[in-house]
Order: C-alpha cells, then structure tokens, then sequence
C-alpha cells in the first residue's frame, strides 16, 4: 500500500496555482495575492494630528498646570481634509480635528481634555513634548515600502492595506473552481422519500461545504447513479466549469464500484491502496484535453471527509497559491486509550483542548467514542484527527500524540 505522503505527493503533481487575473479588491478578497505590492506613497501623507485638540507650539506651553494654566489665541479652526496651507507662530494657536493636516510651524497638539475647550482663546493646563498626539508623515509606511508580498491571504487587514495605498484592483490567484459529484443508486436528495435500501445523500453537501470553507468557489453537481455511460457524460460535462472534480463512491473493489471502472479505462486515472484508516481505497489523475485533475474519494462519510482534509485540502492549497504538503499537527495528551490496525496510519476523531501546556504538552485531545467510517453524527461533534502511526496499534491514555486540527477556514 501506498503511504500517505507518496499519495499526497502524487495529488500535488497533478496541480499548479491556477493563473493569476485583475480583480477589484473586495472580489479578491480570500484569494491570495499574485505579485508584490509597493506603496507609491507615505503613509500618513502628511503630518497630522490623532485627536481633537489643539495644535500648538510646546515651547509656550512650559510651566503650564492646572493652577496656572497658559492662555493662547486661537487663530484658526482646522477640519479633517483642510487643503488649505496654515501656519501658526510662537504665541498662537489652531483648533484641530483628528485626521486634520499639521499647520506649518506647530509642533505639538493639545488634547481638548487638557483644556477649556475654549474657541476664540484656550486655557492649557498642561505642558505637551514635541510631537504630542502628531503622526508623522510616513510613520507607518515610507514610500516604495513593500507593504504585501505575493502569496499573502488577503483579509480584511490586506484589503485595508491595498485601498489605503491607492489600489483599486490587484492580481490574483483565482478561487480554484471545485466541482462535487456522488455516485451510488442507493442515493436519494434530501427531502425527498426514500425507500428500503435508500439513504439521502449527504457527501457532496459536505464536501462542497468543505471546499467552500477551504477558500474556494465549490459546486455541487449532486449525485449520479451506477451507470457507466452516465457517470462518464457527467464527469465530461462538468470538466469546462472545473480547476479540479472531486468524486466521492465507487472507488473501491466491488461490483458496483463505477467511477473506478469508467476512469481506469481512460489510463490518466490511477486508483491504489493508502496505508490510511479511515479511507483507503483512493484514486487521483487528470480528464479531457485539459487534463482537469480529479480526485476520487471512497464513499463512507468519514472516510470521505478525513480524506478531503489529507489530499484534497493540499491540492487546493496549491491551487490557490499557497504553500501545500501534509496537514500540520499538534502534539497532545490523550485523555482515553485508542487502537489501530496494523500497517495503516489512523486519523482518529477527537475533541482538541488548550490546556495551557501542562508538562510541555499544551493540548488535551478527547478521542471520541464512535470511530466507524459511516458514523457521521460523531464527527460534527469533534474538531481534530489523532494520527495512530503505521507502526503502532495502541496508544495508552496519557501517550502524547501527533493531533490535526481540523481548520474551519483557509
């Protein structure tokens, strides 16, 4: 059998970060940047004050306190977007607004609390050092400063960054487009009846709900039944709106096992044997002239999900752009003993807890207490995957272990 990083390798060979396009910021916003970023300009632009107050000269302000405050005329009132060129000299002073240019020859601006709030004449009643509540041109960013490089997620801090260095678009790795598919004639839509023998359909909500949650635009094709001819036209039908097409059944040994008799007739499909438990039956290659990658998981829930988070997660990873290998981990303390078959790595569902490091281990990981592939319910109930290693078919409560957390988000 294969082992998890070979079949993690050989998904990862199969893609490239997609091509990089101009979007404006708030469509870009998830998808990470194609190129570097530099700012045109400082950052502020100009000096200006960072409260409401007054706009002085600290060196009339010597001696001032509450007992003998200094009392100086006020000579002008600057609002927030002044264009106008304002100067005060030694003696005068200027109401000022948050946000508002530095007239020429202040130094320093007095908080409106250390004051009267006077507005023909103030009464100060403290001293302020030069520079008091001033942002200085270029304080937070010199101009041609690399304010983002490529490869960086952009959030909502990116996207601030952008529009406050003057872009109105900015290129892109695209959000990888991720069809879904089922296969099965046992399947029903949620919603409808079923009958003996019949289940609704679940993997393609999940999975497509994962994908989303992975930063990428995910599409639900819904489900097809056993039917060569139909599962090969669907997957042929879904290649010109796919980066990639992930399948969820039919990929194990059996008689029925349809998307893996279709895809191992076209030769650009291969389907193998993971030394991984839940989930070894899997299958990875590339559709159609355009040599779409398509990733082939088993059918049972949990099978299905941990096998998203092993190889699909990567793969869009890289799609994206960004850095992409096996899952990372956390060292934790089990709270309850756990087993493994021999020879096959177990991903385990467990319940994640800070513990604030007790004895250099600063997680708790709760295995939870169903662990069958198709027991769905349990794993909505927990948030990470202890890893059982090949060579090990026990792990006693209070072994530490190698835990994945199960990201929420990308």
């Amino acid at each position: 059998m294969k082992t998890v990083e070979q079949h993690i390798s050989d998904v990862l060979r199969l893609v490239d970060p997609l091509e990089p396009i101009e979007l404006d910021l708030l469509r870009a916003h998830g998808a990470v940047l194609a190129e570097q970023v530099d700012s045109p300009v400082s950052l502020p632009g100009f000096d200006n004050s960072s409260m409401d107050g007054y706009a002085v000269v600290a060196g009339d302000l010597a001696g001032a306190s509450e007992e003998h405050p200094v009392r100086l005329p006020v000579v002008a009132d600057i609002p927030a977007g002044d264009a106008s060129a304002l100067a005060i000299r030694s003696g005068y002073c200027a109401r000022i607004m948050t946000g508002a240019p530095m007239p020429s020859g202040a130094d320093a601006v007095v908080p409106v609390e250390w004051t009267d709030g006077g507005q023909a004449s103030v009464a100060i009643g403290r001293p302020a050092r030069v520079g008091n509540a001033v942002r200085r041109s270029g304080e937070d960013v010199e101009k041609g400063t690399t304010v983002l490089r490529s490869g960086v997620r952009l959030g909502a801090a990116e996207l601030g960054v952008l529009a406050a260095v003057g872009r109105k678009a900015v290129r892109v790795h695209p959000r990888p487009r991720v069809v879904v598919l089922s296969t099965g004639e046992e399947l029903v839509e949620p919603g409808s009846a079923i009958g003996l023998g019949q289940i609704w359909e679940s993997n393609s909500f999940m999975l497509t709900a994962a994908a989303t949650d992975a930063g990428c635009a995910a599409y639900r094709r819904g489900f097809i039944g056993d039917d060569p001819a139909t599962v090969l036209e669907t997957l042929d039908d879904v290649l010109s709106q796919a980066d990639i097409v992930v399948t969820t059944g039919g990929v194990s040994m059996g008689a029925y096992d349809v998307v893996k008799e279709v895809l191992s007739r076209l030769g650009t499909v291969h389907f193998d044997k993971v030394a991984v438990q839940p989930g070894m039956p899997q299958g990875a290659g590339t559709l159609g002239e355009s040599r779409t990658p398509i990733i082939t998981l088993p059918g049972n829930p949990v099978s299905s999900f941990v096998s998203f988070h092993l190889f699909v997660r990567p793969a869009l990873r890289r799609l994206r752009g960004l850095p992409a290998g096996p899952p990372p981990t956390v060292r934790a303390r089990l709270t309850a003993p756990v087993a493994s078959p021999e020879g096959r790595r177990s991903y385990l569902r467990a319940v994640l807890t800070y513990d604030g490091g007790a004895e250099g281990v600063a997680y708790s990981a709760e295995p939870a207490l169903r662990q069958g592939s198709h027991q769905l319910s349990a794993l909505a109930e927990t948030d990470a995957l202890i890893v059982v290693p090949e060579g090990t078919t026990a792990l006693d409560a209070g072994s530490v272990a190698e835990v994945v957390p199960l990201p929420a988000l990308d």
